[in-house]
Formats: C-alpha cells, structure tokens, sequence
C-alpha cells in the first residue's frame, strides 16, 4: 500500500483539533486528579467514620468500575436529572474523577512513607494540625510521589480516545471518522501513533527530572 502524503495533508487540520482536545483533557483532568486525590488521601485519614467510610466506599466503587461506564452515566445519565455538561466538560470530569481514586492510593503510600520521627517532632513541639499537615508531612509525602503521579498523566493519556464515545473528538477520534469518510484509515491512525509517542515520551522525561530535582 502506497503511502499518500495528501491524505496527510487534509487530515492535518482535523489533527490539531484532536491535539487541542486531547490536551485539554489531560492537562485539566490531571490537575483534577491531583486536587481531587489528595482531598481523597486526607478524608480517608479522618478521625471519623462519618467521613472516612463513605469515602471508603465512593472511592472503590470509583476504581472497581470502567472508564467508560462512568463517561456513559456522566453524559447520558445526569441529563436525566438536569445535569448537563458538554461532551468535553464531561470528559475532563471522568479522567479527573476516576484517575483521583488512583492518585488518592498514590497520596496514601507517600504519607505513609514519611518516617515516624517526623510525626512524633511535629508532637514534641506542639505544632498546630495545619501546620503539621502543610509544613512537614505533605511536602515530604508529595516529593516521593511525583513519579507514580507522572505515570497516571501518562495513563490518562492513553484513556483519553475513550472521550470520542461520547462526542469529544479527541486525536483518534478525529483519525477514526477521517477514515471513514476518506477510506484511507492508514494515514491518520499513523500519525496518531506518532504523536502520542510524542506527548508521552516528554512527559516521562518531565517526571524523571522533577524526581531528581525533588529528592535532593
């Protein structure tokens, strides 16, 4: 099969659209995730049940469900109830929700990781809980979990074509319906691969670079 550079060439601006989606996606998604999983991790460290176990249980139900079911009752489900988002919207609200459980597991383990030392200093000197929280435990906890995190923005990457079931024409989205109007599906599936190398692969070099630069 002959490679045909026009079918390029008129799949290129469908291609932007799809980079802008994409991006959007991930990059709010992600800050969502972050927010999101920490306030999960914090509740789930509460001195009280009323609050640690629904979180408990929202979170797994969260994690221990598709992707995609929970894009399927965001989009199709809330309108029933008038709530009503556009399909992007709703996509950044599914990645950032659903990767905020994953992120929450990440939080966890990087505060369970600060030594014990830390906690009983904090109680010697009598240090408010705010402080506690934000001055010791958090930033020693966040500085060990940058490169699990980095790996879920990747992992959210790779998810984000699942946007295109529900009208976000995301990069393979828009390769997916340039093929079948054009019937040339080799072209832009192609340069789809490509560019996903593209955006990961930086990303993974981010991550690295921030894990050296946080563990001096």
């Amino acid at each position: 099969m002959d490679w045909d550079w026009n079918a390029v060439g008129d799949f290129m601006p469908r291609f932007w659209d799809g980079v802008l989606v994409t991006l959007q996606a991930l990059v709010l998604g992600s800050l969502i995730a972050f927010a999101l999983g920490l306030v999960w991790a914090l509740a789930q460290r509460s001195e009280f049940k009323a609050v640690r176990w629904p979180v408990n249980i929202v979170t797994e139900f969260i994690r221990n469900t598709p992707l995609l079911v929970q894009l399927f009752f965001l989009y199709f489900v809330l309108p029933e109830w008038d709530i009503t988002f556009s399909a992007l919207t709703t996509g950044i609200i599914g990645l950032g929700l659903h990767y905020s459980t994953y992120t929450a597991e990440v939080y966890r383990a990087g505060i369970d990781g600060v030594p014990v030392g830390q906690w009983e200093a904090c109680t010697a000197l009598s240090l408010p809980r705010t402080r506690v929280w934000g001055a010791v435990i958090l930033p020693q906890a966040i500085r060990r979990v940058v490169p699990a995190l980095g790996n879920y923005v990747i992992a959210m990457l790779k998810d984000s074509p699942m946007l295109a079931t529900i009208g976000a024409l995301e990069m393979l989205g828009e390769a997916r319906q340039f093929s079948a109007e054009t019937f040339q599906p080799t072209e832009p599936i192609t340069v789809i691969g490509i560019a996903f190398i593209v955006i990961a692969y930086p990303a993974s070099l981010l991550t690295r670079a921030l894990e050296r630069r946080l563990v001096r």
